[in-house]
């Protein structure tokens, strides 16, 4: 991951997931109701019966391998060589592998709903490998890169706790809709740190990225400022891209909650519009039995 391709498309991957969750949750729960809402895990393209419909279990399932190898063959290089971070990236993707193939097979076998808390803890497990990886992470991320890292901590702590709340409380949709939310937020902030740690063009003022090649040891792609204040600037530069970027998401999410809610509603008008209709249809019949 460490070059801005690496960023960018598995950041590119979990701002869309993100997004295409929150669609859906919110359309599941406008449709359903608080009484009959239920969180998912994973939502179908189409209908249940359609070819396509387990498309993101396997999506995801394709990305994970993809994203094994090229840590394991050290892209760009595409050498065989042993390096700590490399595996580690790769052991986050190796947890997404588990839950997305268990949860494809459950539902292959129609076991979803007895399975729907394993594979909640599976879910889970992949934030928490991906915190606890990124915590201890043998590359030592310091000063701007290791700020940018301590934020996306903060976010996947986030999808940690509620991915948690959804498997206990299945029912809970704020869980889900907070689960949604962080997941698009981690693709837009892993984004977000490509362009900003390795584009030489985004460094902030007073600092420069310093691109280098070799061992774990080595702290390729550091941004290193030049001053004291240079740091704490970039650094509050930083948080305001956090908010920024969580602002952004919480717009589209609101912007969704407002369409569905219109689209529903004028469904609702519309038939109240027949009914109403009808009655009074039924009107000249009456009069006409009364009259003889």
């Amino acid at each position: 991951m460490g070059t801005l391709a690496g960023h960018l498309v598995p950041g590119s991957a979990l701002a869309l997931l993100g997004l295409w969750h929150i669609i859906n949750t919110i359309k599941s729960y406008h449709l359903k109701g608080p009484t009959h809402f239920r969180s998912s895990f994973w939502h179908p393209f189409w209908s249940s019966i359609s070819k396509l419909a387990y498309m993101e279990l396997i999506l995801i399932i394709f990305f994970s391998i993809f994203s094994i190898i090229m840590q394991v063959l050290d892209y760009p290089l595409f050498s065989f060589t042993f390096k700590f971070n490399n595996f580690e990236h790769a052991t986050m993707f190796l947890h997404l592998l588990i839950y997305s193939g268990f949860t494809l097979f459950s539902e292959l076998n129609n076991k979803s709903d007895t399975l729907f808390e394993v594979s909640g803890i599976l879910a889970t497990s992949v934030f928490g490998q991906e915190l606890f990886l990124l915590y201890y992470h043998s590359t030592d991320h310091v000063g701007l890169e290791g700020h940018y890292h301590w934020l996306m901590q903060l976010i996947v702590f986030i999808s940690l706790l509620s991915s948690l709340s959804v498997t206990t409380f299945r029912s809970n949709f704020p869980s889900s809709l907070v689960l949604s939310i962080s997941v698009a937020f981690q693709g837009f902030w892993f984004i977000n740190m490509g362009f900003m740690l390795w584009v030489p063009e985004f460094a902030p003022k007073g600092c420069t990225i310093r691109l280098g090649h070799g061992g774990d040891s080595d702290m390729h792609g550091a941004v290193v400022c030049g001053t004291h204040d240079a740091f704490l600037r970039a650094r509050a530069l930083a948080n305001l891209q956090f908010s920024w970027i969580l602002a952004g998401v919480l717009i589209f999410v609101g912007c969704v909650c407002l369409f569905f809610p219109k689209k529903i509603a004028n469904r609702g008008q519309s038939i109240q519009y027949e009914r109403l209709h009808s009655r009074v249809a039924e009107v000249p019949l009456s009069v006409v039995g009364f009259k003889n």
